[in-house]
């Protein structure tokens, strides 16, 4: 009979989430995260396999948790203030990291999705996810008469999520109000352009 874990799995997984979304894949050791989840190596080895098989659980974590909760949050909002609402967040947060960690999603495929053929489709998954929310967002403005951007609203979407990409790098580098809401004005007065 197998004996009961002794921690509380999810605290050490996110735990491990603010390890790896601190240092990145590479430079985390298996040190480091047993150390930050307050757990031992081999306590780490059992519940959660090898660093790799951590990182991907502690990135599912970091996706239900943030982006499918906020699209699922937000999904009913009326289309404008959807979008402005998930960029606001955004802003938000990245203001309110002093340690200018940014995007545990853009870090992760900065970093492991260019060579690791499964984590980049885990990837895409995800902004295709992000996308299909712009998308319907922009297909139920275009209805409601309060979108009037031209072209496809795939496109729109796309636009979107590269804008969100785009914020998300520079956030690290410069998150300043000034420069983050800077961003955004003009794509939201493009959002309602005749």
């Amino acid at each position: 009979m197998a004996r009961p874990r002794a921690f509380d799995e999810a605290a050490v997984l996110d735990a491990a989430v603010d390890c790896f979304w601190s240092k990145g894949f590479e430079a985390t050791s298996v040190r480091d995260l047993a150390a930050q989840m307050g757990i031992t190596g081999a306590s780490l080895y059992n519940a959660f396999g090898d660093k790799r098989a951590l990182y991907e659980q502690a990135f599912a974590r970091y996706v239900r948790e943030g982006v499918h909760a906020r699209i699922a949050r937000l999904e009913d909002l009326p289309p404008l203030e959807a979008i402005e609402t998930f960029f606001a967040e955004v802003v938000a947060n990245a203001l309110g990291d002093p340690a200018r960690k940014g995007c545990f999603l853009v870090n992760a495929t900065l970093e492991l999705a260019p060579h690791d053929p499964r984590f980049r489709r885990l990837v895409e998954e995800v902004l295709g996810a992000m996308q299909g929310f712009f998308r319907r967002q922009v297909e139920k403005g275009r209805a409601l008469g309060v979108v009037t951007a031209t072209g496809e609203a795939d496109e729109l979407a796309g636009m979107l999520l590269g804008q969100l990409l785009g914020l998300r790098v520079l956030s690290r580098v410069d998150p300043s109000p000034a420069r983050l809401e800077g961003m955004l004005r003009p794509l939201f007065a493009l959002l309602r352009a005749p």
